[in-house]
């Protein structure tokens, strides 16, 4: 399939990059199953960091897709079909959840049953008003629930898309409307759920309505900068070169910039509040996350994840410049995993950061695995959502 007789739509399905995902996430994923054997409380933490970044990702390109079949957005059409293709492996990728599950336990200190006990001298007054939440059965069930909603709906809009691609009936695209409207809806109550669920309830004493929020911001941020590297490498590849243009990757530069202001106001707010109110209950959380070396951390997120992008990509040739948003994006991502990893660590090492190599491990795997998923299915069908109504107008953008 020809476009303009100059880029070929077709990932060619006989690509090595396919099968060296495949290879890399598998044996780094079997290298952190042998740290499992060492020490299974690591090894757990170690993977819930990395679950919490890829997931993340996908689920925001399902929010990304059907934000752009609400609004009738016309200038991401020609590299829409990327996180169409993230989202519809959501249901696929749901099977990782299932090590959080398991390592419920050792993550989650509400489990423990002796906390629930008013005869046992461990009993917790606090947790136990908060067990019709905090209990096995019902966390099961809610992670059935929002991996279901979010694997319907990122099917659905990916078949609706195909469908438009091969039947070139644009009432398809009506149909997309339909799904996403309740779709954004049910994402926001699910996305907010999941993350007191993965992350906050790590530390059960504490709450925050704005967590959330918090973690779609960080999500948000990341994405752009995760679509732009995927766009640069299909580049590279020579796939797409005049169906993407600098003018969409103005564009990402321009998103990447935005969010990295929206998430530096919700991640300052949430702590401004808390600060504020100097409720000892509300502060704990942020204060195991300022104790020992934590704390060089979290000021290196203030500066690393805010100042510097913000400083970057503030001018507007910045945001034109390949090389800049190259290095931005890859920046970003980093600084994206060392936020969760300052999330989600405290937890088990109070006194400050102590690196283990299924950090990385785990992260390399679950990585090759989510890019297998995502190659595997973009070859077989066209890298850009063919007759779609907003096609040319798409690829009209200076």
């Amino acid at each position: 399939m020809k476009h303009n007789a100059t880029d070929n739509l077709q990932f060619p399905k006989e690509s090595t990059v396919i099968r060296r995902t495949l290879i890399v996430g598998v044996v780094f994923l079997l290298m952190t199953l042998v740290g499992y054997v060492f020490d299974s409380k690591q090894f757990y933490f170690s993977y819930l960091t990395s679950f919490a970044f890829y997931t993340g990702l996908g689920i925001i390109s399902l929010f990304f897709v059907m934000l752009q079949h609400i609004t009738r957005s016309s200038w991401s059409v020609v590299m829409r079909r990327i996180p169409e293709v993230i989202s519809s492996n959501i249901f696929i990728w749901s099977l990782f959840v299932i090590p959080v599950i398991l390592g419920a336990h050792d993550l989650y200190h509400w489990t423990h049953a002796e906390l629930f006990d008013p005869a046992n001298p461990e009993y917790d007054a606090l947790l136990a008003s908060k067990q019709g939440y905090l209990n096995m059965p019902f966390f099961i069930i809610r992670q059935v629930v929002y991996f279901a909603i979010w694997g319907f709906l990122g099917w659905r809009v990916y078949k609706n898309s195909v469908a438009i691609e091969t039947t070139g009936d644009w009432g398809y695209d009506t149909a997309q409307r339909k799904v996403s409207a309740p779709g954004i809806l049910l994402f926001s109550l699910t996305c907010a759920f999941a993350a007191f669920d993965w992350l906050m309830s790590l530390d059960p004493h504490w709450f925050s309505t704005m967590f959330g929020v918090y973690y779609f911001a960080m999500n948000f941020q990341a994405f752009f900068p995760a679509m732009i590297l995927m766009t640069m490498y299909l580049h590279k590849k020579g796939m797409l070169t005049n169906t993407i243009g600098i003018a969409h990757l103005n564009d990402m530069g321009k998103l990447t910039f935005g969010f990295t202001v929206f998430y530096a106001y919700i991640a300052f707010s949430q702590f401004f509040l808390i600060y504020y109110a100097n409720i000892p209950e509300e502060t704990l959380w942020f204060y195991h996350r300022m104790e020992g070396s934590w704390i060089y951390v979290m000021y290196s997120l203030l500066i690393a994840r805010f100042i510097i992008p913000f400083i970057v990509l503030l001018p507007m040739n910045s945001k034109r410049n390949l090389s800049v948003l190259r290095f931005m994006s890859i920046w970003i991502l980093v600084m994206h995993f060392i936020e969760l990893y300052w999330v989600v660590m405290p937890t088990l090492h109070h006194d400050g950061v102590v690196f283990n190599w299924m950090d990385v491990t785990a992260f390399i795997g679950m990585g090759g695995i989510f890019l297998y998923l995502f190659f595997s299915r973009f070859s077989k069908q066209a890298m850009i959502p063919v007759n779609d109504p907003k096609l040319a107008e798409s690829l009209n953008k200076h």
